[in-house]
């Protein structure tokens, strides 16, 4: 078994069997009962943390030693961006945070836990290199049946010159690229503080004629503790199908191997490219919200993830909101992996109500890519 996933599993039972009120952290002072269950239960959430924290960084130092990574070796690389700004603000650690329709991208098992009856939302990104990148979704929570999802992911290469070395200003054609997926998702809670879901997608990519085609599967897990405020969450995403590349540029008439003299020359033939995986990763994570005063709440978040292609890392973030209008958004994302320009994130937000059933959500997040260009999200959602 990897290091990874023993330390993972180490932590997932000491998470699981930790003691609501274990005897070395449970005190009471006389006349200072509130503070002491607050300091109590920031104590048990610290040693959660603490626990996530170092299974993933005993994995990480275990893999420094390692010359090589997986980087490069998967397909449908767009669906490791990420959506919503209030997760990127955040620093994408979503694995456990509810109340929010991105979590039909983080953890599908979250969609149960939202609390408007239907919303709706639309994500726009300036991608590096000038790439477009949109998210859009909507949810409808069903009484006694559960709540579905659609949710659409596009990425588009704006058209360019076809440069060669003969013709390098261009040689007069254009192309282009293109990348999708359309999830439908299903999500319900078993019990007062358990539930399931999971969002099916379709995923093709597309760059001048060629194209690649697939199907995967995101699963996910929430779990509201006995703590109050305190929630774990786990999610598996992208676990699909090989997608391979084909198209008309891979297919000619004339035979590469025939020599000369040796038969008929015109035979159909075509290339095959190579199959790859999709960018499977696992998630686990946990959040914690705090109540400062009655118009104030903070919640922390912190993942641990495990993808198929690269080294595990940990994201975290902070979330400061008053009356539950104004937000203010911290993260740290990327930690203990290898070779990353990502880093600090940052984000803003101001949901409205309109009536007693109508909310205007916009939220902003700003991520550090270091030498490469920082990126700006955007986000718009409407909740009824």
């Amino acid at each position: 078994m990897k290091i990874f996933e023993k330390s993972v599993f180490d932590m997932s039972i000491a998470a699981t069997v930790l003691p609501l009120n274990p005897p070395l952290l449970f005190f009471k002072r006389r006349g200072r009962g509130m503070s002491s269950l607050i300091f109590t239960q920031a104590l048990k959430v610290g040693a959660i943390l603490l626990i996530l924290v170092v299974a993933v960084s005993t994995s990480s130092h275990a893999q420094l030693f390692r010359s090589t990574t997986k980087v490069g070796t998967t397909a449908a690389q767009f669906l490791k961006i990420g959506v919503g700004a209030r997760a990127i603000g955040m620093g994408s650690a979503q694995a456990a945070m509810q109340g929010d329709i991105s979590a039909i991208y983080w953890n599908p098992g979250a969609l149960s836990r939202l609390n408007v009856t239907s919303e709706l939302t639309f994500n726009h990104v300036e991608w590096l290199g000038d790439i477009n990148y949109d998210f859009a979704a909507g949810v409808l929570q069903l009484e006694n049946f559960g709540t579905l999802g659609l949710s659409v992911i596009s990425l588009r290469v704006p058209e360019d010159v076809v440069r060669t070395v003969d013709f390098p200003e261009g040689d007069g054609r254009t192309w282009d690229g293109s990348s999708l997926a359309i999830g439908l998702a299903y999500a319900k809670s078993l019990t007062d503080r358990f539930s399931i879901g999971f969002n099916a997608k379709f995923v093709r990519e597309s760059i001048w004629s060629e194209s690649a085609s697939g199907f995967a599967l995101d699963f996910g897990t929430l779990y509201n503790s006995e703590i109050p405020g305190l929630s774990l969450g786990a999610s598996i995403s992208n676990f699909g199908t090989k997608m391979r590349l084909s198209g008309r540029d891979l297919q000619f008439n004339n035979d590469p191997n025939n020599n000369e003299g040796s038969g008929p020359n015109q035979i159909p033939s075509e290339y095959t490219t190579e199959s790859f995986d999709m960018p499977l990763s696992f998630r686990i994570g946990i959040a914690y919200d705090l109540r400062l005063a009655d118009e104030f709440r903070a919640t922390t978040a912190i993942d641990a993830t495990h993808p198929n292609d690269n080294t595990e890392y940990v994201n975290s973030g902070l979330e400061l909101a008053w009356r539950e209008t104004l937000f203010a958004r911290v993260g740290y994302k990327a930690l203990f992996l290898r070779d990353t320009e990502q880093g600090l994130t940052w984000g803003l937000g101001l949901h409205y109500t309109l009536d007693n059933s109508t909310t205007i959500k916009l939220d902003y997040g700003f991520a550090e890519f270091g030498r490469l260009k920082n990126v700006q999200y955007f986000s718009l959602g409407v909740g009824l």
